[in-house]
């Protein structure tokens, strides 16, 4: 139900450009998981703990892309059925991916009037609530990210001093830098935010749960409106800090990821990358870093259009 995702290390001229000869990549492929993204690992394990009868009620979910995907995948495998809320802003091709699993699909305004109806829908017809960064089960399930991680860079020897995590409500951020810290207490941990979604960044300088006004990001994988108890109090255990990416950094990523890489990643997938050759340089030079890829749920014509902005900036780098 889960694949166990190979982690390549990153070798050559254009590592060396961007990240310095000194410093060390390693890249987890997340993106080759199956519903294209790290999402069913979470899901699945929440799912997995229903019963007979909860599995028969059926399940539902709030996403703008990922969370659906995997939710409509697990339900597909445990043979239930999910309704999932998705704002009307959802790219296409993730509404139909979810349609084509036999999920059904509600578009609303936005995100946050998602989560109300979502709990309506938990409320009024017995279906259980997935949810797509928060609680115990979705954070152990992300976890495995992180202790694949760790093992497949031992056996590399490649042991990491410091990894880099995207962040969007956090649940793949306080999975993984709990697994890292338990297998490797030294290594060091980041967090990156697009700066359109800065939810788990306020909510560390604040030192609660934070909540914004509005998501403006290409990335809509990390476009939590909110951040919340559980995977929060992990992240600000287990993450050093978090450091924010523009959206022209997210395409800058992209870019450089399919030039150098051959990897077509959404805009999410590129964060870890972006932050490591932009606010984290300095601080990752020398260093053993482990990066990961992890989703690459969107259509062609956009990541056409990204890829084209993204080799714009390059080729102004370069001028």
């Amino acid at each position: 139900m889960v694949r166990e995702t190979p982690t390549w290390i990153w070798h050559g001229d254009a590592k060396d450009h961007w990240v310095g000869p000194r410093t060390e990549v390693a890249i987890k492929l997340e993106l080759l998981q199956h519903a294209g993204s790290f999402k069913p690992r979470g899901a699945l394990c929440a799912m997995l703990e229903l019963n007979e009868q909860e599995l028969q009620r059926g399940v539902t979910a709030i996403s703008a892309g990922n969370h659906a995907i995997a939710v409509s995948y697990a339900a597909k495998v445990l043979n239930t059925h999910a309704k999932v809320v998705m704002p009307a802003n959802a790219p296409q091709a993730r509404v139909e991916k979810c349609r084509s699993m036999g999920t059904e699909i509600l578009l609303v305004e936005d995100v946050t009037v998602g989560f109300q109806m979502v709990e309506q829908i938990a409320q009024e017809e017995g279906r259980h609530f997935i949810h797509p960064f928060d609680g115990p089960k979705t954070v152990l399930g992300t976890g495995t990210v992180g202790l694949e991680l760790y093992r497949q860079t031992l056996q590399q020897s490649l042991p990491l001093d410091m990894a880099i995590i995207p962040i969007g409500g956090g649940g793949l951020a306080a999975g993984m830098s709990a697994a890292l810290k338990q297998c490797n207490p030294e290594c060091e941990i980041y967090g990156v935010e697009p700066h359109g979604a800065r939810s788990m960044s306020l909510s560390f300088a604040s030192g609660k749960p934070e909540k914004i006004d509005a998501v403006e990001t290409v990335a809509k994988s990390l476009g939590a409106p909110f951040a919340l108890p559980y995977s929060f109090n992990i992240c600000r255990e287990c993450i050093k800090d978090v450091v924010l990416v523009s959206d022209d950094e997210l395409y800058r990523g992209m870019a450089i990821m399919f030039n150098e890489l051959k990897l077509v990643a959404e805009p999410a997938a590129a964060a870890s990358l972006a932050a490591l050759i932009g606010p984290l340089k300095s601080k990752a030079a020398g260093k053993r870093v482990g990066i990961i890829a992890c989703g690459s749920n969107i259509d062609h014509a956009t990541f056409c259009q990204y890829l084209g902005l993204g080799q714009a900036l390059i080729d102004q780098l370069d001028d």
